[in-house]
């Protein structure tokens, strides 16, 4: 094993650790978490307190996996033989890469404005309706993000190393 293999060995973890916590964490939220706490509180403002305490403590994670996932995914886009450059087109391994980071940009927009816009202004009934509403927008684009993730995983050529 080589420098090279241990390095882009822990970005890889590192890159699925970050996905696991911000993506997983949507996924979770959406799916379990969210309905059994309006099912466990019923209606009334402790699902809002719980939703809003929750939201807190993994705002902080989801930051951290944003800046890493960043930091680890330019390490590991120059693995590949079929890199071009960011946002490049030139190949199926480039296009699927590239599309995948249009979703992530978009998903840290949406992330960005519930939590620092959404989040920080007095709520009301339509502010809460958005905001669940974009918690949903985001999953459908965690889950396209897996999808492109395993086409790019799919269509990588790596550098030999003889």
């Amino acid at each position: 094993m080589t420098i090279h293999d241990l390095i882009f060995g822990t970005a890889s973890f590192l890159h699925n650790l970050f996905t696991a916590i911000w993506m997983g964490g949507l996924l979770v939220t959406a799916i379990s978490f969210l309905p059994a706490v309006k099912e466990a509180l019923g209606p009334g403002p402790q699902v809002k307190n719980v939703m809003t305490t929750f939201q807190k403590r993994q705002s902080v994670w989801v930051y951290i996996s944003m800046a890493g996932l960043v930091l680890t995914g330019l390490m590991m886009s120059k693995h590949s033989a079929e890199f071009n450059a960011l946002f490049s087109f030139g190949n199926p391994y480039s296009i699927m890469l590239s599309i995948k980071h249009i979703l992530v940009i978009a998903m840290i927009g949406i992330t960005l404005y519930r939590v620092l816009i959404l989040g920080r202004n007095p709520s009301t009934p339509a502010r809460e309706k958005l905001n669940k509403q974009l918690l949903f927008i985001n999953v459908a684009l965690a889950v396209s993000v897996l999808l492109t993730s395993g086409f790019v995983a799919a269509l990588a050529s790596p550098f030999s190393n003889g």
